[in-house]
Protein backbone atom coordinates (compact mmCIF):
# COMPACT_ATOMS: atom_id res chain seq x y z
CA UNK A 1 0.00 0.00 0.00
CA UNK A 2 1.46 3.44 -1.08
CA UNK A 3 0.94 6.61 -1.87
CA UNK A 4 1.75 9.22 -4.55
CA UNK A 5 4.63 11.51 -3.09
CA UNK A 6 3.48 15.19 -2.47
CA UNK A 7 6.70 16.38 -4.13
CA UNK A 8 6.59 20.05 -5.47
CA UNK A 9 9.03 22.44 -7.54
CA UNK A 10 9.33 25.95 -5.81
CA UNK A 11 10.09 28.83 -8.11
CA UNK A 12 10.32 32.00 -7.53
CA UNK A 13 6.40 32.77 -5.56
CA UNK A 14 5.23 30.27 -7.77
CA UNK A 15 4.00 26.74 -6.88
CA UNK A 16 4.26 24.31 -10.21
CA UNK A 17 1.82 21.17 -9.79
CA UNK A 18 0.81 19.58 -13.01
CA UNK A 19 1.38 21.94 -15.22
CA UNK A 20 -0.88 24.55 -12.97
CA UNK A 21 0.30 27.17 -11.58
CA UNK A 22 -0.56 28.79 -7.79
CA UNK A 23 0.56 32.49 -7.54
CA UNK A 24 1.40 32.71 -3.99
CA UNK A 25 1.79 36.69 -2.32
CA UNK A 26 3.65 37.16 0.79
CA UNK A 27 1.11 39.96 1.53
CA UNK A 28 -1.91 41.77 0.44
CA UNK A 29 0.73 44.87 -0.61
CA UNK A 30 2.38 42.45 -2.70
CA UNK A 31 -0.58 41.09 -4.37
CA UNK A 32 -0.73 42.54 -8.28
CA UNK A 33 -2.88 41.82 -11.07
CA UNK A 34 -5.15 43.36 -13.40
CA UNK A 35 -7.93 40.80 -12.97
CA UNK A 36 -11.42 40.16 -11.18
CA UNK A 37 -11.46 37.71 -8.61
CA UNK A 38 -13.77 35.87 -6.44
CA UNK A 39 -12.35 35.65 -2.40
CA UNK A 40 -12.77 33.82 0.48
CA UNK A 41 -10.99 34.12 3.84
CA UNK A 42 -9.75 32.40 6.84
CA UNK A 43 -7.10 30.74 8.69
CA UNK A 44 -8.03 27.31 6.52
CA UNK A 45 -6.04 25.53 9.23
CA UNK A 46 -5.82 21.98 8.45
CA UNK A 47 -7.85 22.40 5.04
CA UNK A 48 -10.43 19.89 5.73
CA UNK A 49 -13.28 18.85 4.24
CA UNK A 50 -15.95 21.78 5.66
CA UNK A 51 -12.97 23.99 4.21
CA UNK A 52 -12.94 22.43 1.19
CA UNK A 53 -16.90 23.07 0.62
CA UNK A 54 -16.10 26.74 0.21
CA UNK A 55 -12.64 26.53 -1.86
CA UNK A 56 -14.35 24.26 -4.17
CA UNK A 57 -17.30 26.94 -4.32
CA UNK A 58 -14.65 29.68 -5.18
CA UNK A 59 -12.95 27.52 -8.26
CA UNK A 60 -16.40 27.14 -9.74
CA UNK A 61 -17.63 30.70 -9.07
CA UNK A 62 -14.25 31.98 -10.92
CA UNK A 63 -14.69 30.06 -13.57
CA UNK A 64 -18.43 31.14 -14.36
CA UNK A 65 -17.48 34.31 -14.07
CA UNK A 66 -14.07 34.37 -16.12
CA UNK A 67 -12.35 35.23 -12.98
CA UNK A 68 -9.38 34.18 -10.84
CA UNK A 69 -9.76 32.49 -7.55
CA UNK A 70 -8.34 33.73 -4.61
CA UNK A 71 -7.53 32.82 -0.80
CA UNK A 72 -6.74 35.66 1.44
CA UNK A 73 -4.77 33.37 5.15
CA UNK A 74 -2.98 35.20 7.42
CA UNK A 75 0.24 34.21 9.07
CA UNK A 76 0.80 34.01 12.16
CA UNK A 77 -2.61 32.36 13.27
CA UNK A 78 -4.37 35.65 14.53
CA UNK A 79 -4.75 33.60 18.04
CA UNK A 80 -0.56 33.82 17.69
CA UNK A 81 -0.88 37.56 18.08
CA UNK A 82 -4.48 38.42 19.85
CA UNK A 83 -4.31 36.14 22.38
CA UNK A 84 -0.22 35.89 22.89
CA UNK A 85 -0.67 33.40 26.22
CA UNK A 86 -2.71 30.65 23.98
CA UNK A 87 -0.36 28.36 23.09
CA UNK A 88 -1.83 26.89 20.26
CA UNK A 89 -0.80 24.46 18.03
CA UNK A 90 -1.85 24.25 13.99
CA UNK A 91 -2.83 21.21 11.97
CA UNK A 92 -0.74 22.94 9.22
CA UNK A 93 2.68 24.95 8.80
CA UNK A 94 1.94 27.63 6.50
CA UNK A 95 4.00 25.42 3.55
CA UNK A 96 2.12 22.71 4.14
CA UNK A 97 -1.20 24.55 3.92
CA UNK A 98 0.43 26.40 0.96
CA UNK A 99 0.69 23.02 -0.67
CA UNK A 100 -2.65 21.47 0.77
CA UNK A 101 -3.94 24.56 -1.46
CA UNK A 102 -2.62 24.35 -4.70
CA UNK A 103 -3.43 20.75 -4.59
CA UNK A 104 -7.51 21.52 -5.07
CA UNK A 105 -6.81 24.30 -7.66
CA UNK A 106 -6.48 27.40 -6.45
CA UNK A 107 -5.41 30.30 -8.56
CA UNK A 108 -3.78 32.93 -5.89
CA UNK A 109 -3.05 32.63 -2.23
CA UNK A 110 -2.06 35.48 0.03
CA UNK A 111 -0.85 34.70 3.01
CA UNK A 112 -0.60 38.13 4.45
CA UNK A 113 1.50 38.92 8.15
CA UNK A 114 -1.17 39.38 10.84
CA UNK A 115 -0.50 41.52 13.18
CA UNK A 116 -2.02 44.19 15.90
CA UNK A 117 -2.06 46.90 12.86
CA UNK A 118 -3.97 44.77 10.73
CA UNK A 119 -6.17 43.74 13.77
CA UNK A 120 -7.39 47.47 14.22
CA UNK A 121 -8.95 47.79 10.32
CA UNK A 122 -12.29 48.91 10.22
CA UNK A 123 -14.78 46.10 8.74
CA UNK A 124 -15.37 49.04 5.73
CA UNK A 125 -11.40 49.63 5.80
CA UNK A 126 -10.94 46.41 4.98
CA UNK A 127 -13.35 45.90 2.10
CA UNK A 128 -12.84 49.17 0.26
CA UNK A 129 -8.68 49.11 1.17
CA UNK A 130 -8.41 45.38 0.34
CA UNK A 131 -11.37 43.69 -1.26
CA UNK A 132 -12.07 46.53 -3.98
CA UNK A 133 -8.84 48.50 -4.38
CA UNK A 134 -6.57 45.75 -4.70
CA UNK A 135 -8.42 42.83 -5.27
CA UNK A 136 -10.61 43.77 -7.46
CA UNK A 137 -13.47 41.68 -6.29
CA UNK A 138 -16.48 40.54 -7.85
CA UNK A 139 -17.94 37.75 -5.38
CA UNK A 140 -16.91 36.65 -1.91
CA UNK A 141 -17.74 33.41 -0.37
CA UNK A 142 -17.91 33.16 3.04
CA UNK A 143 -19.07 30.46 5.56
CA UNK A 144 -22.01 31.72 7.68
CA UNK A 145 -20.48 32.50 10.96
CA UNK A 146 -17.93 34.62 9.39
CA UNK A 147 -16.70 37.87 11.65
CA UNK A 148 -14.62 40.73 10.08
CA UNK A 149 -12.91 43.89 10.94
CA UNK A 150 -11.80 45.64 14.17
CA UNK A 151 -12.71 43.01 17.16
CA UNK A 152 -15.10 40.81 14.83
CA UNK A 153 -17.56 44.03 14.72
CA UNK A 154 -19.10 42.79 11.49
CA UNK A 155 -20.86 39.94 9.87
CA UNK A 156 -21.81 38.63 6.72
CA UNK A 157 -25.26 40.85 6.98
CA UNK A 158 -22.15 44.17 6.86
CA UNK A 159 -20.77 42.68 4.20
CA UNK A 160 -23.71 42.63 2.06
CA UNK A 161 -24.03 45.63 2.38
CA UNK A 162 -20.68 46.51 1.52
CA UNK A 163 -21.19 44.76 -1.62
CA UNK A 164 -23.96 46.66 -2.43
CA UNK A 165 -21.98 49.61 -1.59
CA UNK A 166 -18.93 48.56 -3.91
CA UNK A 167 -20.42 46.55 -6.47
CA UNK A 168 -19.99 42.81 -5.71
CA UNK A 169 -21.79 39.51 -5.15
CA UNK A 170 -21.99 37.77 -1.59
CA UNK A 171 -22.37 34.40 -1.05
CA UNK A 172 -23.44 32.72 2.13
CA UNK A 173 -22.21 29.55 2.87
CA UNK A 174 -25.51 28.41 5.17
CA UNK A 175 -25.46 26.04 8.01
CA UNK A 176 -26.95 23.12 6.67
CA UNK A 177 -23.95 22.84 4.49
CA UNK A 178 -21.47 23.52 6.81
CA UNK A 179 -23.38 21.10 9.48
CA UNK A 180 -23.55 18.43 6.49
CA UNK A 181 -19.93 17.91 6.84
CA UNK A 182 -19.68 19.12 10.66
CA UNK A 183 -16.19 19.54 10.71
CA UNK A 184 -13.87 22.04 12.00
CA UNK A 185 -10.13 22.52 12.98
CA UNK A 186 -10.96 22.05 16.45
CA UNK A 187 -12.19 19.07 16.15
CA UNK A 188 -9.51 17.58 14.11
CA UNK A 189 -7.18 19.28 16.55
CA UNK A 190 -9.25 16.99 19.65
CA UNK A 191 -8.62 13.71 17.70
CA UNK A 192 -5.17 14.21 16.88
CA UNK A 193 -4.56 15.20 20.73
CA UNK A 194 -6.56 12.14 21.59
CA UNK A 195 -4.26 10.02 19.51
CA UNK A 196 -7.64 9.34 17.46
CA UNK A 197 -6.10 9.01 14.01
CA UNK A 198 -8.96 7.66 11.84
CA UNK A 199 -10.86 10.17 13.05
CA UNK A 200 -8.49 13.18 12.54
CA UNK A 201 -8.30 11.72 8.94
CA UNK A 202 -11.95 11.25 8.42
CA UNK A 203 -12.51 14.95 9.01
CA UNK A 204 -9.46 15.95 7.31
CA UNK A 205 -10.09 14.01 3.71
CA UNK A 206 -6.21 12.89 3.90
CA UNK A 207 -3.87 11.30 5.82
CA UNK A 208 -2.97 13.52 8.76
CA UNK A 209 1.03 14.34 7.66
CA UNK A 210 3.95 15.68 9.97
CA UNK A 211 7.47 16.92 7.83
CA UNK A 212 10.69 17.57 9.33
CA UNK A 213 14.28 16.74 9.78
CA UNK A 214 15.69 13.60 10.52
CA UNK A 215 18.68 14.14 13.02
CA UNK A 216 20.38 12.17 15.26
CA UNK A 217 19.17 10.32 18.77
CA UNK A 218 20.39 8.04 20.99
CA UNK A 219 20.97 5.41 18.89
CA UNK A 220 19.68 2.89 21.21
CA UNK A 221 16.72 1.49 18.85
CA UNK A 222 19.57 -0.24 17.03
CA UNK A 223 20.81 -1.82 19.77
CA UNK A 224 17.85 -4.16 19.71
CA UNK A 225 17.13 -4.23 16.16
CA UNK A 226 14.91 -1.73 15.47
CA UNK A 227 16.79 1.47 13.98
CA UNK A 228 15.04 4.35 14.39
CA UNK A 229 15.23 8.05 12.34
CA UNK A 230 14.76 10.70 14.69
CA UNK A 231 12.29 13.31 13.45
CA UNK A 232 13.01 17.07 14.31
CA UNK A 233 9.69 19.27 13.07
CA UNK A 234 9.91 22.07 10.66
CA UNK A 235 7.86 24.45 13.44
CA UNK A 236 7.46 24.49 16.68
CA UNK A 237 3.59 25.23 15.92
CA UNK A 238 3.20 21.82 14.34
CA UNK A 239 0.57 19.85 16.43
CA UNK A 240 2.30 16.50 17.35
CA UNK A 241 -0.35 13.82 18.08
CA UNK A 242 -0.29 12.04 20.99
CA UNK A 243 1.78 10.09 22.67
CA UNK A 244 1.77 6.41 21.39
CA UNK A 245 3.12 4.37 18.76
CA UNK A 246 1.79 4.82 15.01
CA UNK A 247 1.51 3.10 12.09
CA UNK A 248 2.70 5.03 8.87
CA UNK A 249 3.75 5.89 5.80
CA UNK A 250 6.97 7.52 5.46
CA UNK A 251 8.26 9.66 2.45
CA UNK A 252 12.17 10.00 2.23
CA UNK A 253 14.66 10.36 -1.00
CA UNK A 254 11.55 10.71 -3.31
CA UNK A 255 10.32 7.19 -2.36
CA UNK A 256 7.66 6.14 -0.18
CA UNK A 257 8.18 3.02 2.58
CA UNK A 258 5.79 1.67 5.55
CA UNK A 259 6.58 2.48 8.76
CA UNK A 260 5.81 2.52 12.87
CA UNK A 261 6.23 5.44 14.73
CA UNK A 262 6.52 6.25 18.60
CA UNK A 263 5.89 9.77 20.25
CA UNK A 264 6.91 9.96 23.87
CA UNK A 265 9.52 10.18 25.98
CA UNK A 266 10.97 6.92 26.08
CA UNK A 267 10.37 5.78 29.97
CA UNK A 268 12.01 2.39 29.72
CA UNK A 269 15.28 4.39 29.27
CA UNK A 270 14.31 7.12 31.64
CA UNK A 271 13.98 9.71 28.97
CA UNK A 272 12.56 13.00 30.11
CA UNK A 273 12.34 14.54 26.66
CA UNK A 274 9.59 14.40 24.19
CA UNK A 275 10.98 12.51 21.05
CA UNK A 276 9.61 11.62 17.74
CA UNK A 277 11.30 8.20 16.11
CA UNK A 278 10.02 6.14 12.73
CA UNK A 279 11.15 2.41 12.21
CA UNK A 280 11.03 2.51 8.20
CA UNK A 281 10.42 -1.28 7.54
CA UNK A 282 12.91 -2.91 4.80
CA UNK A 283 14.84 0.03 4.97
CA UNK A 284 18.98 0.25 5.67
CA UNK A 285 20.49 3.58 4.79
CA UNK A 286 22.39 6.70 6.10
CA UNK A 287 19.52 9.07 6.10
CA UNK A 288 20.71 12.04 8.43
CA UNK A 289 19.85 15.62 7.68
CA UNK A 290 17.37 14.24 5.09
CA UNK A 291 14.06 15.84 4.81
CA UNK A 292 11.18 13.31 5.81
CA UNK A 293 7.73 13.28 5.83
CA UNK A 294 5.57 11.01 7.84
CA UNK A 295 1.42 10.01 6.96
CA UNK A 296 -0.45 8.69 9.94
CA UNK A 297 -2.48 5.95 8.96
CA UNK A 298 -3.69 4.03 12.66
CA UNK A 299 -2.59 4.24 16.41
CA UNK A 300 -1.36 0.59 17.48
CA UNK A 301 -1.21 1.54 21.58
CA UNK A 302 -0.12 3.94 24.07
CA UNK A 303 3.18 4.44 25.14
CA UNK A 304 4.30 2.02 28.11
CA UNK A 305 7.67 1.63 30.34
CA UNK A 306 8.69 -2.02 30.56
CA UNK A 307 10.77 -3.54 32.65
CA UNK A 308 13.68 -4.42 30.55
CA UNK A 309 15.55 -4.04 27.09
CA UNK A 310 14.13 -7.45 26.65
CA UNK A 311 10.41 -6.76 27.17
CA UNK A 312 10.61 -3.58 25.05
CA UNK A 313 12.05 -5.62 22.29
CA UNK A 314 9.21 -8.09 22.31
CA UNK A 315 6.66 -5.37 22.22
CA UNK A 316 8.67 -4.15 19.25
CA UNK A 317 8.00 -7.10 16.85
CA UNK A 318 4.54 -6.91 18.46
CA UNK A 319 4.32 -3.77 17.34
CA UNK A 320 6.04 -4.31 13.52
CA UNK A 321 3.82 -7.50 13.05
CA UNK A 322 0.72 -4.97 13.74
CA UNK A 323 1.82 -2.52 10.91
CA UNK A 324 2.43 -5.43 8.65
CA UNK A 325 -1.09 -7.04 9.39
CA UNK A 326 -2.17 -3.24 8.71
CA UNK A 327 -0.58 -2.84 5.32
CA UNK A 328 -1.13 -6.26 4.34
CA UNK A 329 -5.24 -5.80 5.19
Amino acid sequence: MQIAPFFIYLTHNNLLYKNRILKVFSSIHSYTSTKNTVVTLGTFDGVHVGHKCILNKIIESAKTLQAESLVLTFFPHPRMVLKQNDDIKLINTIEEKTELLQNLGIDNLVIHPFDNTFSQLSGEEFVKQVLVDIFKVTKIIIGYDHRFGKGGSCDINDLMQFGKKYGFEVEQISVQEINEVSVSSTKVRNALNKGDIKQANSFLGYSYFLSGKVVKGKQLGRTIGFPTANIQPNANYKLIPKTGVYVVLVEIMQKTYNGMLNIGYNPTVGGTQQTIEVNILDFDQDIYDQDIRVFFKDKIRDEVKFDSFNDLKIQLENDKNATISYFKS
